[in-house]
């Protein structure tokens, strides 16, 4: 049964995640973990799309953020996974899909929840055991965002309540 239309809004934030097909993964080295964020900087900056957080996991990436213009959250969304999709079937000599149906969205109120939404996906890695704190995972905006480190690589947009 086919997904019903995808509820968007303008002026909130979204938490957005997809996964891998069969939870397969989708980041196996480090490059590709840069390649996906450097496509998350291209089409950011092309869509208006604010990010606040994000964390890449090894089979699903968060990201949380806010878009100019509610039409263009999926074409935001499809130019991502579509080309990241080419990227990683190129690399590693894969056909057909790798993520697993379309993305999700979920609306988060600008208000104490946003941060609560932030910290929940920078720790993702410590609930799945890959580290003990949030500062030790390198795919994830807490080392930027707590830690003021990488500004060269400054990915995240400021964020205010």
């Amino acid at each position: 049964m086919p997904s019903g239309p995808r509820l968007v809004l303008e002026n909130v934030l979204y938490h957005i995640t997809t996964r891998g097909n069969q939870k397969q993964q989708t980041f196996i080295e480090d490059e590709d973990f840069e390649e996906y964020l450097c496509r998350v900087r291209r089409y950011k900056r092309k869509y208006h799309f604010c990010l606040y957080g994000y964390c890449l996991m090894c089979n699903h990436p968060h990201l949380m953020g806010e878009i100019e213009r509610k039409e263009d959250l999926s074409k935001f969304m499809q130019c991502l996974t579509r080309s990241y999709t080419a990227y990683f079937n190129y690399k590693y000599d894969k056909v057909g899909h790798l993520w697993q149906g379309r993305f999700t969205s979920r609306i988060i109120a600008r208000d104490r929840y946003a941060i609560d939404c932030i910290s929940y996906i920078e720790n993702n890695p410590v609930r799945a055991g890959l580290v003990k704190a949030p500062h030790e995972y390198e795919w994830s905006s807490y080392r930027e965002r707590v830690l003021k480190l990488n500004p060269n690589s400054k990915i995240l947009d400021s964020f205010t309540l």
